[in-house]
């Protein structure tokens, strides 16, 4: 795999930290906070440091936090959301789900949570929950490029061709430069029996990124069928 190529699949699939306005400098030692009530920091400054952590990389703190925060009762959606993406990179996706639906429970109105709940749901092979999702996040922002994308390949894995045609297509409308969107809908218009549309979508794949192996092994299958 071509390192562009994997950048692009990280684009359009890893979990995404809540943008957060971190106003505290200080570091707030919750885990040795002074009986005097006076010096305890308060719950917003904790989360505050959750955050400021996580937004540094420093996931191992910011995890340690997030538990503080969870553990203390911070019903705090940004908490959850996070915590949530922290546990689905460690490969708990059970746990996440959990986390990132007690997210959504206090901030319902949030078009990335529902999308980071469709990315673990589809991991959970949970793939009608994971449709609604992404449809959910796409209603609360119809310019969402990536929910596009995923529903667009949830859809064909559920063999709804059609609608994944559609999904996919709207996705390249909004952001055209994606190589790895376009070898998506060649392989959906193929599927379709759409094969000269299906030539087009890939060779414009490889157009974009000539390195792209899956892309020229697809549009050797596609001509082995136009002939």
């Amino acid at each position: 795999m071509t390192e562009r190529k994997a950048d692009q699949k990280k684009e359009v699939s890893k979990l995404n930290i809540i943008p957060v306005q971190i106003t505290l400098g200080e570091t707030a030692e919750i885990f040795t906070i002074n009986s005097n009530k006076s010096n305890k920091p308060s719950p917003a400054q904790i989360i505050n440091q959750a955050l400021n952590f996580h937004s540094q990389g420093n996931i191992s703190e910011a995890a340690k936090y997030y538990q503080y925060c969870i553990n203390q009762g911070f019903n705090d959606h940004r908490v959850f959301s996070n915590y949530g993406a922290i546990l689905k990179s460690r490969g708990n996706s059970s746990e996440a789900e959990f986390f990132t639906r007690k997210a959504i429970e206090h901030n319902p109105n949030n078009a990335m949570y529902y999308f980071n709940l469709g990315n673990i749901l589809q991991e959970l092979s949970k793939l009608k929950e994971a449709e609604f999702m992404h449809k959910k996040a796409i209603k609360l922002n119809p310019n969402f490029t990536k929910a596009y994308y995923n529903l667009g390949n949830i859809l064909k894995s559920l063999g709804k061709l059609k609608e994944a045609e559609l999904s996919i297509r709207k996705f390249i409308e909004l952001k055209p430069d994606l190589a790895e969107a376009h070898a998506s809908l060649g392989k959906i218009l193929k599927d379709l029996g759409k094969l000269k549309e299906a030539e087009l979508s890939t060779r414009k794949a490889i157009q974009l990124n000539p390195d792209f192996v899956d892309a020229y092994s697809l549009l050797g299958r596609i001509l082995k069928d136009l002939n």
